[in-house]
């Protein structure tokens, strides 16, 4: 049972209004009857429709992340669970926790360990010095670094900025791209002045190669709570967002995710992505994420304990009750999902466990978010008539 008394805080810098992962976090904890209040970049966002959202504090406009979460502890009243939802918001809690520690119940984390492990360059050094598989990862400064890498790599390749939450709002760069022509590259070297860009190798998987895996490490660098599950579909394809995942075992990716946190002495809630190599049946880590992963209600167990629950009750000081995985559930981000889903597939999705936006106790965000990802797919069509 979770103890009402301590409300949360959900804290995001990023300003996609389309972020499920938020609206999951506040339903989860509001279901339980926590107050549950919003930081959060893009206020118009369809998760503050939610039913579940007891207010929405906007970010001011510098920015002062300190400054904003001791304004927001002021309003609240008392100590709150500190839940960051992206990168940047994870390496500033981190980075500042000494300051913030007597406002919020947050982890015990290292502070520069979310920076390091975010940061794909740094991470894809730290997987070299610590012996983890990782696809060959090169750091691209010009043509000739470029033109070096897709010869020895070969197309395809990925592209993948460094330090993606430092991308300027509507570049229309991705944080990863899928580089399947030589034109691709030409257009991300006129981006990468002054950005640390990164060319990988394509590991050629099999027909489902992707995996991820959740988790919450108490101070111990103990895992309390995690799965494993398997990226069915993805947008884009190749190099996206998870838009149809299964909750399946897998003590591969389980086993080496628990040994990863322990050997980081890492603290709190993590994502982490994989891609198989049938070839070397090899399980290479492609991104560590220090923060909740979107699709954590994926893994729901049956007594309703999530990761989300898990991260509150432990920082709270009560202790997790787990039930039994759900193995096979599976979950479903709608507006993305039906853009790479085939006529076959779409009957599976309607019937997915967990959706990300549709919720019979709370429709309104579905509402929203249909409504404003019709509004910008109009307005793309339109653009170049203008």
């Amino acid at each position: 049972m979770l103890d009402c008394t301590v409300p949360a805080l959900v804290v995001r810098l990023d300003a996609n209004i389309f972020h499920h992962g938020t609206l999951g976090a506040i339903r989860s904890l509001g279901r339980a009857g926590v107050e549950v209040h919003g930081l959060i970049a893009g206020g118009h966002a369809p998760t503050s429709c939610s039913r579940y959202l007891t207010r929405i504090h906007g970010w001011p406009c510098d920015r002062d992340v300190v400054q904003a979460l001791k304004q927001v502890a002021d309003d609240i009243g008392r100590r709150a669970v500190l839940l960051p939802l992206d990168d940047e918001t994870a390496i500033a809690v981190a980075e500042r926790a000494a300051q913030l520690r007597p406002y919020y119940l947050l982890p015990d984390q290292e502070p520069g360990l979310p920076r390091t492990l975010a940061d794909k360059h740094l991470l894809s050094q730290l997987c070299a010095t610590l012996g983890i598989a990782q696809p060959e990862t090169r750091l691209i400064t010009g043509e000739r670094d470029a033109a070096a890498a897709v010869a020895d790599f070969g197309l395809p390749l990925v592209a993948k900025w460094a330090q993606p939450w430092l991308l300027p709002a509507g570049s229309g760069l991705r944080n990863t791209t899928l580089v399947r022509k030589a034109g691709q590259v030409a257009r991300l070297l006129r981006h990468a002045e002054g950005r640390d860009l990164l060319f990988q190798r394509f590991v050629r998987g099999g027909r489902r190669p992707d995996w991820f895996f959740h988790g919450y490490f108490d101070e111990n660098s103990r895992c309390l709570y995690g799965g494993a599950g398997r990226k069915e579909r993805a947008w884009p394809k190749g190099a996206g967002l998870t838009t149809y995942g299964r909750w399946l075992p897998n003590p591969v990716v389980e086993g080496t995710a628990r040994e990863l946190a322990t050997t980081l002495r890492y603290r709190g809630l993590l994502d982490l992505d994989f891609r198989h190599d049938p070839a070397a049946d090899t399980y290479y880590l492609l991104d560590f994420n220090p923060r909740l992963g979107a699709q954590f209600r994926l893994f729901s167990d049956s007594g309703g304990l999530d990761l989300v629950r898990v991260a509150h009750l432990h920082l709270s000081g009560r202790r997790a009750v787990r039930g039994r995985a759900g193995h096979g559930r599976t979950y479903v981000v709608e507006n993305y999902d039906v853009l790479t889903a085939g006529p076959r597939s779409l009957r599976a999705m309607c019937a997915a466990d967990e959706f990300a936006w549709f919720a019979g106790d709370d429709p309104l965000p579905f509402l929203a978010m249909a409504q404003q990802t019709m509004r910008r797919g109009f307005t793309r069509l339109t653009r170049p008539w203008n």
